[in-house]
């Protein structure tokens, strides 16, 4: 089986962590954020230190640029989550996370210690900065350096942070582990499962049915139903997590669907057989001259495939948000706000409900191309005796 025990015992340390890293950061005494630039201060401090003239905003393009401050932000990893914004006030409002650092040593202290990029964080003598959402070593003042291309110099301490992705995941994993576990128990009960694993079952069957044994056979695809299983209850849930008001985005984050994308990879090259092998390298019935031209293109095409799935997921989770977070800036950016609204909300209310199917559509199709990838691997090929 793909999925053992060693990983379950993985999930639960880093769960046991996960508390642990909470308590000592304390972020019950900061749920509330103070004193956040608004998008075009933080513009105009930026080119300020490049050195550049500041040109004054029209109210017009403060609202635009706001706006799109504001996507760019839900789209981005963040180290801390903001339920909403009192701009009057100068306050975001929720909670941080802890802040993890490997520098001469392990620092673990609150995010609130940044105040959204504001403010310089001491720890045991030594100062961070977060600046781009990133974390840089710099000095008291909170002083950046830069090269000739304006892309800062200061070190950058190893970042084991608990982010909002990183949190969306663990919680995401936790859920997974307890509704499976829960399933698993009621089976032993008896052959109908009961309570929520009523819902899952008539899932679990579709996939196998419907996914796993038409695309790698009945003999074979029990050895990767975990993986399949994961893979789409995974994907699934984070892209339905995505939808809420949290501001999560982790399927839209390149680097989760290059993670996913890799473990796909890795099983179909690892559980590929001499047919597979020798049709990428040596292919049957072809002259020998087309067999040296065509196995770098082969070898080309196993890396594409991978490629193809990370594009896809990335691409339309990203879009989809996109298009959500600007139907809504319609309300803000237009002049009337008594037609733009009803239009705004309506067309939000539209798309929403479409990413609702966009949201299973796209885990479905990932464990869809993975498991078809998986089949072409593992099945055997049977040559007649004329080729």
């Amino acid at each position: 089986m793909v999925i053992t025990k060693q990983p379950v015992r993985l999930l639960l340390a880093a769960f046991v962590g996960l508390l642990s890293v909470v308590a000592m950061a304390n972020p019950t005494t900061d749920s509330t954020q103070v004193k956040v630039d608004t998008a075009h201060v933080a513009v105009e401090a930026a080119h300020a230190e490049a050195g550049h003239e500041v040109k004054a905003l029209t109210p017009e393009e403060e609202k635009k640029e706001k706006v799109t401050a504001f996507i760019e932000h839900h789209l981005q990893d963040s180290h801390d989550f903001t339920f909403f914004s009192d701009e009057k006030e100068g306050k975001h409002y929720g909670f941080s996370l802890p802040v993890i650092l490997l520098d001469n040593g392990l620092k673990v202290f609150s995010s609130s210690k940044f105040n959204h990029g504001e403010a310089v964080a001491e720890v045991d003598g030594s100062f961070y900065k977060l600046y781009h959402g990133k974390i840089y070593k710099t000095d008291a003042a909170g002083t950046i350096t830069y090269d000739e291309h304006h892309h800062p110099t200061n070190a950058k301490p190893l970042d084991f942070s608990i982010t909002k992705n990183v949190f969306s995941l663990l919680i995401v994993s936790i859920m997974l582990l307890f509704m499976f576990t829960s399933l698993a128990k009621s089976y032993k009960k008896g052959p109908i499962p009961t309570g929520f694993g009523r819902i899952l079952e008539p899932l679990i069957i579709f996939i196998r049915d419907e996914v796993a044994i038409p695309n790698i056979g009945e003999k074979k695809y029990r050895k990767f139903m975990g993986y399949l299983l994961t893979v789409f209850f995974l994907i699934w849930l984070l892209n339905l997590l995505g939808m809420t008001p949290l501001g999560i985005n982790v399927t839209g984050n390149i680097a989760v669907t290059v993670c996913l994308a890799i473990f796909t990879y890795v099983i179909t090259q690892f559980s590929a057989n001499k047919d597979y092998w020798g049709h990428i390298f040596w292919m049957p019935g072809v002259p020998v001259p087309m067999k040296i031209i065509l196995a770098p293109i082969e070898v080309l095409g196993t890396l594409t495939k991978p490629f193809a799935l990370l594009i896809r997921l990335f691409a339309n989770i990203t879009a989809g948000h996109v298009v959500i977070m600007s139907l809504i800036a319609m309300i803000f950016v237009g002049k009337n706000l008594a037609s733009d609204m009803p239009i705004s909300i309506g067309l939000t209310l539209f798309i929403s409900v479409i990413e609702l199917l966009v949201a299973f559509l796209q885990a479905f199709i990932f464990t869809m191309l993975s498991s078809l990838f998986i089949g072409m691997a593992v099945q055997d090929h049977h040559h007649d005796d004329h080729h």
